[in-house]
């Protein structure tokens, strides 16, 4: 994916088209949750489809906490050797209970990293996203004689 950056500078912010590209050419992140004052980030691997997220996990305490309080925030970012990207999405999860909205889960492509049962779906309806593209490159020189 190209981006071009204005005026040679080294951070683009993402219109939420680009951020959902982004989204939907990954599978790895990060999900943010917030209980009883304390935050808590798991890593997980994930898939983006008609602008929803969908995460597949087994009982534990990711699952635990998004019953509690559904309000998440949800990181994916890439890195290569000349440019990163982050997108953050904020929105509400939810386990999935129905066949109907499980095989829209299944139709994701999201699958396990590792070979255990995870049975419980889960799906973030994302009220916003965010992104940012960088180039990446050495810090330019201060001058410190001054």
């Amino acid at each position: 994916m190209m981006f071009e950056h204005d005026n040679d500078q080294p951070v683009l912010v993402l219109d939420s088209d680009q951020a959902w590209q982004l989204l939907e050419h990954t599978t790895h992140g990060r999900l943010a949750t917030a209980v009883g004052g304390m935050v808590d980030i798991f890593p997980l691997n994930y898939a983006a489809k008609d602008r929803v997220i969908y995460i597949r996990t087994a009982p534990g305490e990711k699952l635990a906490a998004l019953t509690v309080n559904e309000h998440v925030a949800f990181e994916a970012d890439g890195i290569l050797s000349d440019q990163a990207w982050s997108v953050v999405v904020h929105g509400n999860a939810h386990q999935l209970e129905t066949e109907a909205e499980i095989a829209l889960a299944r139709d994701s492509g999201v699958s396990p990293w590792i070979p255990t049962a995870k049975e419980a779906w889960v799906k973030i309806e994302v009220s916003s996203i965010s992104g940012r593209h960088f180039r990446l490159g050495e810090q330019p020189e201060t001058d410190t004689s001054i």
